[in-house]
């Protein structure tokens, strides 16, 4: 009971993360020749379909890996609109945003999921390091990219920000005026959490858990061990015992189904020193551009979109499109929520791109 209750104490404190309920087929990163972990991916690049393009670009002097994704039928002569998506926290280019990376190119566009600076099979030391400069910089870094990409029309250019990814998303935006329309899923606020706990669950210790994260970076500094957070490796009776959605899921999603030895939790204890002070829902009134975000009605996390909507007065339109009955974690693998949330994407980009 007691290694129960630390896991869970942890799974609330991370708010790393996202979920999946057991429902999908575990499959493995072996199975595909780009590692790609979701329904329906792509094994190999035909003439006429959608193709996906690995590739490596330098963004501050660190080695970014990303896959494109171009429609069918690609000409590179043309122009195209163009998406590109941030993972989740814990997650990486081969799961879900690599999912909505393909189901948007199926649409139409040209399209980026890429790893976050320290993190996947990007460089960058310590690693795992994740702090929310570095994940700004990294959609930031994105636009470079695809706004040089043969075929890319720089003017018709939107982002898909999911999870953690989502709050940078709406961070990058505010101040990125490449994006001409901007959209998040099941966005999370890590800043908020890291700082309040889940659902405000942790306002009492904030003060113990910045020592600890100075104390962290004070041992980095002087050339000690670096200190990891988010490091449980639950059994399934523990994970199923959680009692948030989004972390029973998430544990099931990252470490069971949709696994991948590039996608984990952890995360520099340093790094609370700057998540702990970060919030993605202030300065919303910059966003002047479309907005559109999408949640499911039962995630446990839908307060985050809840708190940062109504702040984006300025937007030139906005919207909080819900997927009836789902959870955090269902939205990035579940077939009928995935579809839901694509159709609104597809209508949204075509409207404002």
């Amino acid at each position: 009971m007691k290694k129960l209750t630390s896991i869970i104490a942890l799974a609330i404190s991370m708010g790393a993360t996202d979920v999946v309920t057991a429902q999908s087929t575990p499959k493995s990163h072996q199975q595909n020749p780009f590692t790609l972990i979701y329904e329906g991916a792509i094994t190999k690049n035909e003439k006429g379909k959608v193709n996906i393009h690995p590739v490596k670009y330098k963004l501050n002097g660190i080695d970014i890996a990303a896959n494109v994704y171009t429609p069918a039928n690609y000409d590179g002569t043309k122009k195209y609109p163009a998406v590109v998506v941030a993972h989740p926290n814990g997650g990486i280019k081969e799961q879900t945003a690599g999912l909505y990376a393909q189901r948007l190119a199926e649409a139409g566009y040209i399209t980026m999921a890429a790893d976050a600076a320290y993190q996947g099979a990007s460089g960058g030391l310590p690693r795992h390091t994740d702090k929310p400069a570095n994940r700004i910089e990294d959609i930031h870094g994105m636009a470079d990219f695809i706004t040089q990409y043969k075929g890319v029309d720089a003017n018709r250019l939107g982002v898909l920000g999911i999870c953690g990814g989502g709050g940078y998303t709406l961070k990058a935006a505010q101040s990125d005026k490449r994006f001409k329309a901007v959209a998040t899923l099941s966005m999370f606020n890590s800043g908020e959490v890291r700082r309040n706990g889940f659902m405000n669950s942790q306002l009492s210790t904030i003060q113990e858990r910045l020592k600890q994260a100075s104390d962290a970076r004070a041992q980095e500094a002087a050339g000690g061990e670096i200190i990891y957070a988010g490091v449980a490796m639950p059994t399934d009776e523990e994970i199923a015992k959680i009692p948030t959605d989004l972390y029973r899921e998430g544990y099931v999603y990252y470490y069971k189904t949709h696994a991948h030895p590039n996608s984990t939790f952890k995360y520099t204890m340093s790094s609370l020193l700057d998540l702990m002070t970060f919030d993605a829902s202030t300065n919303m009134d910059l966003i002047n551009q479309p907005l559109l975000t999408i949640v499911g009605s039962k995630a446990d996390t839908k307060y985050m979109t809840d708190e940062a909507f109504p702040k984006a007065t300025n937007a030139k339109s906005k919207e909080l499109f819900l997927i009836d009955g789902a959870t955090h974690i269902e939205t990035y693998w579940k077939p009928e929520y995935v579809a839901q949330a694509v159709s609104k994407l597809f209508n949204f980009y075509q409207s404002n791109l």
